[in-house]
């Protein structure tokens, strides 16, 4: 089985959208979706900087349209299984056939806007807590007041809440743990969230969804959701609740994938499943980030891909 991984913020880099204006007709779909979004993703993707696309409200509509880009590139009729961490929920949930790319766009533009709004209401940060025993991090976590906002794989969770709670977690980090803050805006997927899941679910409610045509993998707790309103519904509550990038590695394990594609910009996602899914077994990887990689996906499809993928 062949899974498609769509990654979250902090996976932009300035220009990355640049070698994919070559493409016939990329240029004028990043003009519509921008329209949609309300902000340039042409300009975003290829001429900003650094600090630019780091901004929560343009980078999240950005994303999920680097995503759906290349993926229209791609033979998914063939593939099996598909799923996205954080935001690149939005673009695996238009890729398995939830909902319309259009509308994809838009709720990301709604969630990049709200976070950044809710982000604003108090100064509060994320740190990864890199090491130690899981069980012993997660109670350290929480007896400082912070919130586990991501469990990304074994060895890497983190932390988010207000600064002082993080300051005091670096001072005083779990057994053979090391602390290291993130440079995000704030506690994302933590009640700190909450305005922003309220907004999004107002306008999520008004989308028609259909059910997956193919695997689709839930961040909230791993499992493959079969029904198109469940999943919407799932990328609300998302907002405020744990990614669980780990469970969804775990379910990729237990249903046997043997090749894993990562879409644009790529790299975080299969170095996650390239460590945590290792030895006998490990999937073969392929990382999408140019047109130039579009021949090795495409041969990566064709040669794990599930037989009537599509249903």
């Amino acid at each position: 089985m062949l899974a498609v991984l769509s990654p979250g913020q902090g996976s932009q880099k300035p220009g990355f959208l640049t070698p994919w204006l070559a493409l016939p007709g990329a240029e004028t779909r990043l003009r519509w979706w921008s329209a949609i979004a309300g902000v340039d993703l042409l300009h975003l993707g290829t001429e900003a900087d650094a600090e630019e696309i780091k901004d929560t409200a343009r980078t999240q509509p950005l994303l999920v349209a680097a995503a759906l880009l290349a993926a229209e590139h791609l033979p998914l009729d063939q593939v099996g299984l598909v799923a996205g961490h954080s935001v690149g929920e939005l673009a695996a949930t238009a890729i398995a056939g939830v909902l319309p790319a259009e509308a994809a766009i838009a709720l990301a533009a709604v969630r990049g806007r709200e976070m950044a709004a809710a982000c604003a209401l108090e100064p509060t940060g994320m740190s990864a807590v890199i090491g130690g025993d899981p069980d012993e991090v997660v109670a350290a976590i929480k007896r400082h007041g912070l919130h586990p906002a991501n469990r990304n794989a074994t060895g890497q969770i983190v932390a988010a809440g207000t600064l002082e709670a993080l300051a005091e977690l670096a001072a005083e980090p779990p057994a053979a743990a090391r602390v290291r803050p993130l440079q995000v805006a704030g506690a994302f997927h933590t009640p700190y969230m909450a305005p922003a899941e309220a907004a999004l679910g107002a306008i999520a409610g008004g989308a028609t969804a259909h059910d997956p045509v193919r695997v689709l993998l839930s961040d909230l707790d791993g499992a493959a959701v079969t029904n198109g309103a469940e999943m919407v519904q799932r990328l609300v509550r998302q907002v405020t609740a744990p990614v669980r990038w780990d469970l969804c590695m775990r379910t990729l394990k237990d249903l046997g994938v043997t090749g894993v594609l990562e879409l644009p910009p790529a790299g975080t996602l299969a170095g996650l499943v390239k460590r945590e899914l290792k030895g006998e077994g490990a999937p073969e990887i392929v990382t999408l980030n140019t047109p130039d990689d579009l021949p090795a996906a495409r041969d990566l499809i064709a040669r794990h891909a599930t037989e009537g993928a599509a249903r």
